[in-house]
């Protein structure tokens, strides 16, 4: 590759010989410091004089008193329904450990509280009679068999959950085929 430009000024500031890593030049080449041809070349006598033109131009010395904020404007074509069943199937769990913990904690509050005795005792008196002594909330509301209803509860919600997210996935894909997807402005903060 030849440059065509012509000769080129040498600048002080660098040395004669080659950078670390650059080879020796050939014999018959130049010995400075290699500028690429320019891409898109001035036209010969454009509009705005060209090289004087290109010579003259100084780049910004001031720096900008906003900071520049960049966006991107994106648009969600496709969900994938396998990793939506994957993620929903985790979150369901996370929440369904969630709510048996939860139950197990307000169930021990109620209790220390003495809301079981004092409820029950209302309950047994307004169902009891004579021969029998009524209704037994905390027989019934014992926390094993709390624990055992909202475990339930929370398995029946993992796979309702799960379904419903990957069946989600489905729909949003089919109604993104129509309409293009949900677009989205991302900003970068700075």
């Amino acid at each position: 590759m030849t440059d065509t430009r012509g000769p080129q000024p040498q600048y002080e500031g660098y040395a004669t010989g080659p950078l670390p890593g650059e080879r020796e030049p050939a014999p018959g080449q130049a010995s400075g410091p290699y500028h690429p041809p320019q891409a898109y070349s001035s036209p010969a006598g454009g509009t705005q004089g060209g090289a004087a033109a290109q010579a003259a131009r100084r780049p910004r010395t001031g720096a900008r008193t906003t900071p520049r904020i960049r966006k991107a404007r994106l648009r969600v074509a496709k969900a994938d329904p396998w990793s939506v069943m994957k993620v929903s199937f985790l979150l369901s769990i996370a929440l369904g450990i969630c709510t048996v913990v939860a139950a197990a904690v307000l169930w021990m509050v109620m209790d220390a509280m003495g809301v079981f005795s004092t409820v029950g005792g209302t309950i047994s008196e307004a169902t009891g009679s004579n021969e029998n002594n009524g209704f037994d909330l905390q027989s019934f509301l014992s926390l094993p068999r709390v624990l055992i209803f909202t475990s339930v509860i929370a398995v029946i919600d993992v796979v309702l959950a799960t379904a419903l997210a990957t069946l989600g996935s489905f729909i949003y894909n089919l109604s993104a085929g129509f309409v293009g997807g949900i677009e989205l402005t991302l900003a970068e903060d700075e």
